[in-house]
């Protein structure tokens, strides 16, 4: 193993503990990790984040349900028109995508360029969410029209199939702010729609795209002992203190992203 791999493999470790601290950001990790550091296509990388994501999603959401911080019913309520959004994205959307988006002189928008610009500006949005102080509701909270949330789950799964991404950091301020659920409980309740979505718009990369398994199925491993941890340290780390310092992180992140594939 060389030491980009092992690099790799921390990386993948940070994933976890990532979503288990504040349910959401792993993908925001993920992609450069697998881009950046590791050298695959952003096609490639977006598919095996919605893998990794996913997967880690699934263990981190069965240590939150033991704690009583999953609301199912709005979960299933956003994942049903997500998930679906995310499918097709992945299916039919991304591969149906030309390779050459549009030039100019000697500047050429390529299809893995325009994909990595465009998740540079979902983390953008992404890291002032995260930055901006989420005050705890203990309201009851007020049932939102199921249009709505169908509505929202359309929008958020569709960029999330875009971005590979799981959505954890695009649901718990949706949560938050449009379900009235406190952030303890949001952050639970997005990792089970994250978890849905992910490994159903998979399936639809596994259709168009090589899959390797050995280093994927490791690196998800990795990412899945990392959210154990997160989990636990949950209990004695504030999440809304670490969401900021997280939320500077992908706004830093974000910059060096547009500023790479604009200047290559």
């Amino acid at each position: 193993m060389d030491s980009t791999q092992l690099l790799g493999y921390i990386g993948a470790l940070v994933v976890g503990l990532v979503l288990g601290l504040i349910g959401g950001g792993g993908s925001i990790l993920t992609v450069p990790l697998l881009v950046y550091l590791l050298g695959y296509n952003p096609i490639v990388a977006t598919a095996y984040s919605l893998f990794v994501v996913g997967t880690t999603s699934m263990v981190g959401t069965y240590q939150k349900f033991k704690k009583g911080l999953v609301d199912f019913k709005t979960g299933f309520a956003f994942s049903f028109p997500s998930f679906i959004a995310v499918y097709l994205s992945r299916r039919y959307l991304v591969p149906g995508i030309p390779e050459n988006l549009f030039s100019l002189g000697n500047f050429t928008l390529t299809k893995a360029m325009g994909i990595m610009v465009f998740f540079a500006i979902i983390m953008l949005l992404a890291s002032f969410s995260m930055i901006k102080n989420q005050k705890e509701t203990h309201e009851i909270p007020q049932k939102q029209a199921y249009y709505k949330t169908f509505s929202q789950g359309l929008v958020i799964g569709t960029i999330t199939g875009i971005i590979g991404a799981g959505g954890g950091f695009l649901y718990v301020p949706a949560l938050v702010l449009w379900a009235n659920i406190p952030m303890k409980k949001a952050v639970g309740t997005s990792l089970i729609i994250v978890t849905i979505n992910s490994l159903i718009g998979f399936t639809g990369d596994i259709q168009t795209l090589e899959i390797e398994w050995l280093f994927l199925l490791t690196f998800t491993l990795i990412s899945v002992a990392g959210i154990i941890i997160g989990v636990f340290l949950s209990k004695y780390i504030s999440g809304n203190k670490l969401k900021k310092s997280f939320g500077y992180f992908s706004f830093i992140m974000a910059i060096y992203i547009i500023y790479k594939e604009t200047n290559t």
